[in-house]
């Protein structure tokens, strides 16, 4: 199947960048009305301003709702502006352009960007949370187990922490990557192809994943319990890192209160998330209780898992080269 081989093989280095800083420089333009150039230029001669990167769901967002890293940072005359991404790999993106400092992103977009030549650090994780990711079929699916998934259309955001989970469940199935055929697709165009029938699973993370529980009544092929970890990452862009790590600190430690509050209050967490990402307060409920909570600086062994997750993808040949993973550890 040389067709599908070549797809797998495709995201090639200069490319990527290429279309990276093209997109991503226009993302900087919509978000603060300057260029990328431009944007850049400002932040090396002066990090007035903490750029970060947020997803639709997590702490950073509950974070940006509650803000408290504003009232921290004003006082050091330091304000933070926010840019929304759908998923991890667009984020890593803009990071790539200069459009952010800083971002979460889960355990697999780190290693394609890695693999791509962008230059980030990994400055802290939450710990895992495997129920919070999944493998799911329509509720009338004849669908009933992983093998079942041999020559099936499954929809997945590439390079995202999803895409692991997907490897890692065919291994477990006894099905190579080879057995299935990937339509990769953002989480809104994956919805839309899933609720329409033009996939035959989807695999995708919370809010996404409880939401599809709860509106269309999705069945769980698998999460990731016992596949993988699903690990949340906090990157920020090298240069930033070192030029500022007080400011990295204080970002990291207002995430730590956050992670506090979150973990002792997963109703208000619900209430607070709800109208912020277009969700009824129970889907979001749902999604709050499977996360995991408690930021803590990224370790030797956690980035051994990432490690593991590296070789996995070079030897499937889903990223262009292999990648050392403790070169992104941050050290300050």
């Amino acid at each position: 199947m040389p067709s599908k081989n070549k797809q797998l093989r495709e995201p090639a280095r200069r490319n990527w960048l290429k279309m990276t800083a093209m997109s991503c420089a226009a993302l900087a333009v919509g978000a603060r009305g300057v260029g990328y150039g431009q944007a850049a230029q400002a932040q090396s001669t002066s990090a007035r301003t903490v750029r970060i990167g947020y997803q639709k769901y997590g702490t950073l967002v509950m974070l940006r709702a509650r803000g408290t890293l504003e009232k921290r940072l004003a006082k050091e005359g330091v304000s933070v502006s926010w840019l929304e991404f759908s998923a991890g790999p667009q984020l890593l993106e803009g990071l790539n352009a200069g459009a952010i400092d800083f971002g979460t992103v889960g355990e697999t977009p780190p290693i394609f960007a890695q693999a791509a030549g962008v230059d980030f650090v990994y400055v802290g994780n939450e710990p895992p949370a495997p129920s919070s990711e999944a493998i799911g079929v329509p509720h009338d699916s004849p669908i009933r187990s992983l093998a079942d998934l041999r020559g099936k259309k499954i929809a997945l955001n590439k390079g995202s922490n999803v895409h692991y989970l997907l490897v890692r469940a065919l291994k477990h199935a006894g099905l190579d990557y080879a057995d299935i055929n990937p339509v990769y697709l953002a989480p809104a165009d994956a919805r839309a192809a899933f609720t329409q029938g033009s996939v035959d699973a989807w695999a995708i993370w919370d809010p996404y994943f409880a939401a599809v529980e709860k509106q269309v009544g999705a069945r769980i092929v698998a999460d990731g319990t016992g596949l993988v970890d699903n690990t949340q990452f906090y990157l920020a862009a090298r240069r930033f890192a070192s030029a500022t790590p007080q400011l990295v600190q204080a970002v990291l430690g207002e995430l730590v209160s956050t992670d506090a509050w979150a973990i002792a209050n997963p109703a208000a967490v619900a209430q607070e998330l709800a109208p912020l990402v277009g969700l009824d307060a129970s889907i979001v409920e749902v999604a709050a209780r499977r996360a995991s909570y408690g930021v803590a600086r990224t370790s030797d062994k956690v980035l051994a898992s990432q490690q593991t997750i590296a070789d996995t993808f070079s030897q499937l040949k889903l990223i262009p080269k292999s990648i050392n993973v403790k070169n992104a550890q941050w050290f300050a």
